[in-house]
């Protein structure tokens, strides 16, 4: 019974969380739209040089992605800190960690699975095959949820401060930067057809690792938060 509570619980918080991004198709859509326009600008403005925009697309596209995640994450918890439900998150009987895993998976759904639907379109005007298009959506599915995991770290040690979204980024985008080297490497990879295996298995570590302490992290970020005075 408590594992079967536990799993009904964690199941109505992503759709809870999922339901509520689609009824605020504004700030959905502004991710969305942002990685458009940032991915569709660079070809522009780089120019029409084939071999150039093939090299520069793995990373230009996992930049824009990483971008266009951080824009939302700062609300990931604003939400329930607002309407005080917070406070009940932190008093659940079931582990915080587990809760806050997720919140971190409904943001993932609803903010970053659409920029991996829309990443092989895009990467057709740099000019990547479709093999090579696809590994960079790979590279995707397995970095972007990493991405979340350590946005909602910073998301819960920035909570209710002045200016947290401009922190939030300051804290986050260094720890990044090993998620988007290797995810980078391996669409790079892909479309200099090497092997790309030690890239993957690379995202996979760090994924795994987000994954094992992101959430534990980010409730203890929330329960400092919860304890320090506005």
């Amino acid at each position: 019974m408590g594992m079967t509570g536990m799993l009904r619980t964690l199941a109505a918080i992503v759709a809870h969380d999922v339901s509520l991004s689609w009824r605020r198709r504004g700030s959905l859509l502004g991710g969305v739209v942002f990685f458009v326009m940032a991915a569709s600008l660079f070809p522009l403005a780089i120019g029409p040089e084939p071999q150039q925009l093939r090299a520069l697309a793995p990373g230009i596209l996992w930049v824009t992605a990483l971008l266009a995640s951080m824009l939302s994450l700062s609300r990931l918890f604003a939400q329930e800190h607002a309407d005080g439900s917070l406070d009940q998150l932190l008093l659940s009987p079931h582990p915080l960690a587990l809760l806050v895993l997720a919140k971190i998976a409904a943001h993932w759904l609803a903010s970053g699975l659409p920029l991996l639907v829309l990443t092989p379109l895009l990467a057709q005007q740099y000019g990547l095959p479709s093999g090579a298009a696809l590994l960079l959506a790979a590279s995707l599915l397995v970095g972007t949820p990493a991405l979340s995991l350590i946005g909602a770290v910073g998301a819960a040690l920035t909570l209710g401060v002045r200016g947290g979204a401009v922190l939030l980024c300051i804290l986050v985008l260094p720890l990044c930067v090993p998620v988007l080297v290797f995810g980078a490497g391996a669409a790079a990879a892909a479309d200099a057809g090497a092997d790309v295996t030690a890239q993957f298995s690379l995202l996979g570590a760090c994924l795994a690792l987000s994954l094992f302490l992101c959430p534990l992290a980010a409730a203890a970020g929330l329960r400092i938060a919860m304890e320090t005075p506005a």
